[in-house]
């Protein structure tokens, strides 16, 4: 990766290990510097990948990236409040900023409302389709509501636990007009080695687990 103004974190590896595998296109809201992309072509090297973001710093640095690994990405300039396409995808991704704090010199958004910010990115999932995030778990409850709202099942939450004996971070995914339930994994360490350093995906951590 290009050290730029941003250098993503462990949470899009964990976010991108969690996309279900075969996955044609992707809408990546908030790609930043393309960490959750790059690391979503590596599972799915077939699938078509677009990146939408506010900030032109970070999608110069994502160009960077993509030239880097010899990725093609359609990158889109545009606030998610702004953007605007009929176009719809298999699997709708997001990490988005659910803290609140002083504004990055990158530009990029803060302080940003939830509950929209997931319906802006839900709105853009195929029926049938998938939408998978990764935030604090003190948002979880906006996330869940909104996902009830617009007619997500299948519901999958899977805990990330740093030090602390409560997750630290949560992943969700879930899919488009379907009804069955929801599933609370027991989750797992923040630095797992299989996912971070092996590269397997979730669905494979747990089914060597014998989870699923």
């Amino acid at each position: 990766m290009h050290r730029g103004i941003y250098n993503p974190t462990s949470d899009a590896v964990w976010l991108a290990a969690f996309v279900p595998n075969g996955i044609k296109t992707v809408l990546d809201i908030g790609i930043g510097t393309g960490g959750v992309a790059l690391c979503i072509h590596a599972h799915n090297p077939n699938s078509e990948i677009s990146g939408l973001d506010i900030s032109n710093e970070m999608l110069n640095d994502c160009r960077k990236n993509m030239a880097l690994n010899n990725v093609n990405i359609d990158l889109i300039n545009s606030d998610i409040n702004d953007f605007s396409t009929d176009k719809i995808f298999d699997c709708v991704v997001t990490n988005p900023p659910y803290f609140n704090g002083t504004p990055a010199k990158h530009n990029a958004h803060h302080n940003a409302d939830i509950t929209n910010w997931v319906k802006k990115s839900t709105s853009r999932v195929k029926p049938g389709g998938y939408f998978c995030i990764i935030a604090d778990t003190l948002v979880l409850d906006k996330i869940i509501s909104v996902l009830n709202e617009k007619h997500f099942g299948n519901i999958q939450i899977f805990p990330l636990f740093g030090a602390k004996n409560s997750a630290e971070r949560v992943l969700v995914r879930a899919k488009q007009g379907v009804k069955t339930g929801l599933t609370l994994f027991s989750g797992t360490s923040m630095n797992n080695d299989a996912i971070l350093r092996d590269g397997l995906t979730i669905d494979s951590l747990l089914s060597t687990l014998g989870a699923l």
